[in-house]
């Protein structure tokens, strides 16, 4: 074992060569110092934890020079020979950093660093020392290489992009200042020439996405740029993902998966021949990050580090060791408050069941301990649910390898018991019987489920429709309060709801609602008189103050149904009556009649009543309780009265949930709590577990209660074992895609190998970054768009929030100018430069010279002055000429950021050129998204613009959202009439309509629903499509279970095939009519080729199929 001080050691180490003798001797000039410090030495020795010198596994983002490797592993950057051995860590900040760089000296290490909420570029010099902060920019910069003379540092970024969905690129000086974007309209990874003079880039990546084997439209081509004649040549032209170009003298060497391997290998092009040639044959893992030096190229594939000579090409392993004390693996007590699962409240409510980071606690309402029940690290429990008689806890447990129920019996000291066997599947909430001898629930198939426990049975019920993750998780049953019947919503063929009763007894399912209107939630009365359920029949429709269409909101209403037909309508006239009083019988001192009744009153508690049901005409019994209707859900029903949820109404100025009841006796609804977003019955009825955010109180079924003592959910504290825990959400992960991914073949995927080959990386992982990075890899296997990770007990950087001022910076006089004010519209009121309002005197040209008094020093870039002062008031110093003399002071409240406000001027930009072009014949609509700032943009824009001849709807860079069906209902109205007046124009019928020519502009960054919308356009041939082929990821998501310690995945769950029953092409993407290169050349001259193109193909339309109004006939004499 090797001791290392973790302090001191540092400073001294981080002057050294990362060599053992080195390192040696710094050890053994400590055993040749005086006596009287050998206490003092063992002393500092003994109070360190001890490191041990450990072999590095799963190594990323390494690169070389010409003695040495940097690298980042277990979230820190270490530094090492390039032939191996020990490493030393050069930086240990909160955060993560990637993408180390030397300089082209060797001396100094750039890297991206994510300290305060953004990745930022620093620098530290190789033989160790504090870093620099270069840049401060609130939007994360990419490092991508130094300029050859050594004092820039070339990056790429979104912080100016018209829409974040691409990067520029941008020059910065490498001791700090503002940074230079370059000409070039998009760029994400390049590597500069020796002489500086050329740039070998691409324009779009896919290096961060977890999809192997894609060829869609996104997968990128390599450029070669001049920059001094500007001009610009593709190399690559293949449909494959051709990334990380690195140029060593006369050869691009780059990162492609297009050989028969289908794995990311590394090849060459020869800028002589331009032939193309495959240096690497990797072919279980991908190649990660690639970096190339002076001699040598490095990089990572499978967790191992390699290295390649570049004079002869020849390849070799490289095994390093880092001196660690393995501090990210050890056992640590985790509070487990903010990573709540699930919360159940007890039969009487003095206690709650919360699951929590897996784990299922017993917590007091207010008084008493808090219990780890379950005890588990390494496994998952989910969905505690606590049995009608106090005695069980049963939850889903994943210890046996997959989700089983498990019991625990709450009253003895006996360990949880597993009592069932089902096998691979997800399962969900648990439904106790009142008499705690079975369990309902839903698994991931929609099946219904009913458990018998003591025989440990199951006996499906029936199988949903269109259950996913937020229907599973949100699916609920109600039992009769004889444990006979369980009431169900049924998934109807009409996309509409039924409510269902299964008889446990006799095994059949009667449907108790016809479904004509769309029923959910049902409740029993706990006295046997009525079922609950919430309905939608009422029909108040919302009109649009934009045109004639309508939607029908807030239509939930309460019903009840009598369950037989002597049972009265709960809203039955009432009538008093007058009691009749019998007479009393005779006393008796015979003691043995005493205890004879008192024995029939005992077995009169135990004895449960039947509940009868009348199923002949039982919808006609149904009527709906004197409730306004609105937004409800989660009903529930104890004796006497009816609960439920009420959410805000649809447009309404309310912004919280309240938990309400109805008093059947009374005829009145009340409300228990006000603001709270959810709420459980204890059994007896008598207490709810209401829920608001992370806070959790107990309190009385009864009106005007206050979530005023909290559970102590602060007390939820356990030890959690991390690789123990990593091992499980692998497994878990595993499990998930294999149960929910839309293709139970996996896409012929050998699934089991799969888990295998990557879990062995699971051993390797130091930190919860490692797993996720895992984790994709796995993921990506399944060559299926919608595939990401994320999240997760991460060692997270604080966040602080850069202010702006909407503007373009430049340096000139040694002062920061304004060289430029961004301005949308002169309509766009969603977002102006704080410099642009009214009565600000500052102008285009003016200087800036102080920020809240602190001057702007032009060796930082500006934005280090506006660190934290998003959405504050700040004082700015200006004047018109680069010192303070004449100066004047003006107050603004600083952008949270500039992203909105950019993206508006650049759809003005755009618009105000189609109508240049077009001499105001044509109007341009940019659709950002499918979502709902999609959804509102093609409102906005094109209801401002029917009157066009022809429209351009550009969805370049459309990063997807809904199923955008609404939209292209909106572009394909047909003219169905024409209204003739005697004064003013004639109506068209619709009156919102546009029915000239269209024509919508694609590319590679078009996705999900950016696929759908063009795809969908050239069905309804509304026009040609103009541009490049689109991302082509068409199988979507729904949700998936949340990982253990609160990390996602996403299973993708549906796939979309056409009418003719084939599928959308995934992994290709929709194919231009038209089609338009980005070419590089022509965009530094400020064209857009795919807007010109699109500008002359509307205008060939209009000449062509121009829509012109009919005339009608003459006026009839009649």
């Amino acid at each position: 074992m090797f001791i290392q001080l973790s302090i001191t050691s540092r400073k001294i180490s981080n002057k050294l060569h990362p060599t053992k003798q080195n390192i040696n001797s710094f050890i053994k000039g400590y055993n040749m110092k005086k006596l009287s410090l050998s206490l003092i030495v063992l002393f500092v020795f003994l109070s360190i934890p001890i490191k041990a010198q450990l072999p590095a596994k799963l190594i990323q983002f390494p690169d070389v020079s010409a003695t040495q490797i940097v690298f980042l592993y277990g979230g820190d950057l270490w530094l090492a020979s390039k032939d191996g051995g020990l490493a030393y860590k050069l930086t240990s900040p909160k955060g993560i950093e990637v993408f180390p760089k030397f300089s082209p000296d060797g001396k100094t290490i750039a890297f991206n660093g994510n300290y305060s909420g953004s990745m930022d570029i620093f620098t530290v010099p190789t033989e160790g020392g504090i870093a620099e902060r270069v840049t401060h920019h609130g939007m994360s910069e990419r490092l991508l290489d130094w300029y050859p003379d050594g004092k820039s540092i070339l990056f790429s970024s979104a912080m100016e992009s018209g829409k974040q969905r691409f990067n520029q690129l941008y020059k910065q000086p490498a001791e700090g200042g503002l940074p230079e974007k370059l000409e070039l309209p998009y760029g994400e990874i390049g590597s500069l020439s020796a002489d500086g003079s050329k740039l070998a880039y691409t324009p779009i990546t896919r290096a961060f996405r977890n999809w192997k084997r894609y060829k869609g439209g996104m997968a990128p081509d390599i450029w070669l740029y001049d920059f001094k004649n500007k001009t610009a040549e593709n190399i690559t032209k293949n449909i494959s993902n051709d990334e990380f170009p690195m140029w060593y003298k006369n050869k691009i060497y780059f990162l492609s998966d297009r050989g028969s391997e289908n794995r990311a290998n590394i090849y060459s092009y020869d800028l002589s021949t331009k032939e193309t040639k495959q240096v690497t044959n990797f072919k279980d893992f991908d190649i990660h990050y690639p970096s190339i030096g002076p001699s040598d190229l490095v990089f990572e594939a499978g967790g191992k580090l390699y290295l390649l000579s570049l004079s002869d090409e020849k390849l070799k392993e490289i095994s390093i060791n880092v001196v660690s004390d393995g501090i990210t693996l050890m056992p640590k007590v985790v509070n487990a408050s903010s990573q709540i699962q699930n919360a159940n409240i007890s039969p009487d409510g003095k206690r709650a069941l919360i699951t929590a980071r897996g784990e299922v606690f017993n917590v007091p309402a207010e008084n008493g301990a808090v219990i780890n029940e379950s005890q588990s690290p390494g496994s998952f429990e989910r969905y505690a649910s606590w049995s009608p008689d106090g005695k069980y806890a049963a939850y889903w447990s994943d210890a046996s390898g997959e989700y089983e129920i498990t019991i625990k019996n709450l009253t003895t000291n006996e360990p949880a018991k597993k009592v069932s066997s089902f096998g691979p599947g997800f399962r969900y909430n648990l439904y106790w019987s009142p008499d705690s001898k079975n369990l309902c629930f839903v698994d991931q198939t929609m099946m219904i489920n009913v458990y018998n426990i003591e025989k440990e049975k199951n006996t499906e019920i029936e199988k949903q429709r269109s259950l996913f993750q937020g229907g599973l998780e949100n699916f609920s049953v109600s039992w009769s309060s004889d444990s006979r019947y369980i009431a169900f919503v049924r998934e109807l063929p009409n996309h509409l709801n039924a409510i269902a009763l299964y008889d446990t007894k006799e095994n059949k399912i009667h449907q108790v609602t016809s479904g004509y209107y769309s029923d959910s939630n049902p409740a029993f009365d706990p006295d046997g008189k009525y079922l609950y359920l919430l309905t939608n029949r009422n029909f108040a429709p919302v009109y649009s103050d934009f045109e004639g269409s309508w939607i029908y909101p807030n239509s939930t209403q309460v019903a009840a149904i009598s369950l037989t037909n002597e049972i009265a309508s709960p809203i039955a006239p009432k009538n008093d009556t007058t009691a009749v009083k019998k007479d009393e019988p005779k006393k008796t001192d015979d003691k043995k009649d005493e205890k004879k009744d008192d024995k029939k009153e005992d077995k009169k508690k135990d004895e449960v009543k039947e509940v009868k049901i009348d199923f002949e005409g039982i919808e006609s019994r149904l009527v709906l309780l004197p409730i306004d209707a609105g937004n409800y859900n989660s009903l529930n029903a104890v004796s006497g009265k009816v609960i439920y949820s009420k959410a805000p109404n649809s447009g309404s100025a309310e912004k919280t949930s309240a938990v309400k009841y109805y008093d059947l006796e009374k005829r009145e609804e009340k409300t228990i709590l006000a603001d709270v977003s959810g709420y459980k019955v204890s059994a007896d009825g008598k207490k709810i577990l209401a829920m608001k955010g992370s806070s959790f109180s107990i309190v009385d079924v009864a009106a005007d209660q206050k979530m005023e003592k909290k559970l102590p959910t602060s007390q939820l504290e356990f030890t959690v074992t991390p690789r123990e825990e990593w091992k499980q959400i692998f497994n878990d992960v595993w499990r998930l895609e294999r149960d929910f991914f839309y293709d139970k073949n996996m896409h012929g995927v050998d699934w089991k190998a799969k888990k295998v080959q990557y879990g062995n990386l699971i051993e390797n992982c130091i930190t919860r970054e490692d797993v996720n990075f895992v984790l994709g890899e796995l993921i990506s296997e399944l060559n299926a768009s919608h595939t990401y990770k994320g999240g997760g007990d991460q060692d997270y950087a604080e966040m602080r929030k850069t202010g702006y001022l909407g503007i373009d910076w430049a340096v000139e006089n040694n002062a920061f100018k304004i060289k430029k004010i961004i301005e949308a519209a002169p309509w766009d009121t969603e977002v102006r430069s704080p410099l642009a309002e009214s009565g600000v005197k500052v102008k285009q040209g003016d200087y800036i010279l102080e920020v809240n008094g602190i001057k702007l020093d032009t060796k930082n870039d500006p934005w280090a002055n506006f660190d934290n002062l998003a959405g504050k008031t700040i004082e700015l110093t200006v004047n018109s000429k680069p010192s303070l003399e004449g100066s004047w002071k003006v107050i603004v409240t600083a952008l949270g950021d500039e992203t909105r406000l950019r993206n508006l001027a650049w759809i003005e930009q755009n618009r105000k050129r189609v109508e240049e072009a077009s001499n105001g014949k044509v109007g341009y609509i940019y659709v950002p998204s499918t979502g709902i700032d999609g959804q509102n943009e093609l409102v906005r824009q094109f209801y401002s613009q029917t009157n066009k001849e022809a429209l351009i709807i550009d969805e370049r860079f459309n990063n997807g959202g809904q199923i955008p069906d609404r939209f292209i209902e909106l572009l394909n109205r047909k003219p169905l009439a024409f209204w003739a007046v005697r004064d003013g124009d004639t109506w068209q019928w619709p009156q919102t309509a546009h029915f000239g020519p269209k024509v919508m502009l694609i590319n590679g960054w078009s996705g999900s629903g950016g696929d759908a919308f063009p795809d969908f356009f050239k069905k309804s041939q509304l026009g040609p499509l103009v541009g490049m082929r689109t991302w082509g990821g068409l199988i979507g998501i729904s949700g998936a279970p949340e990982l253990i310690d609160g990390g996602s995945i996403t299973v993708p769950t549906f796939r979309m095939y056409d009418p003719d029953g084939k599928w959308f092409k995934e992994g290709h993407g929709v194919d231009p009519d038209i089609e338009v290169i980005d070419d590089p050349a022509q965009m530094v001259k400020g064209i857009d080729p795919q807007l010109e193109a699109g500008v002359n193909e509307a205008l060939r339309l209009i000449k062509e199929k121009p829509f012109v109004f009919p005339k009608h006939q003459d006026y009839e004499k009649r």
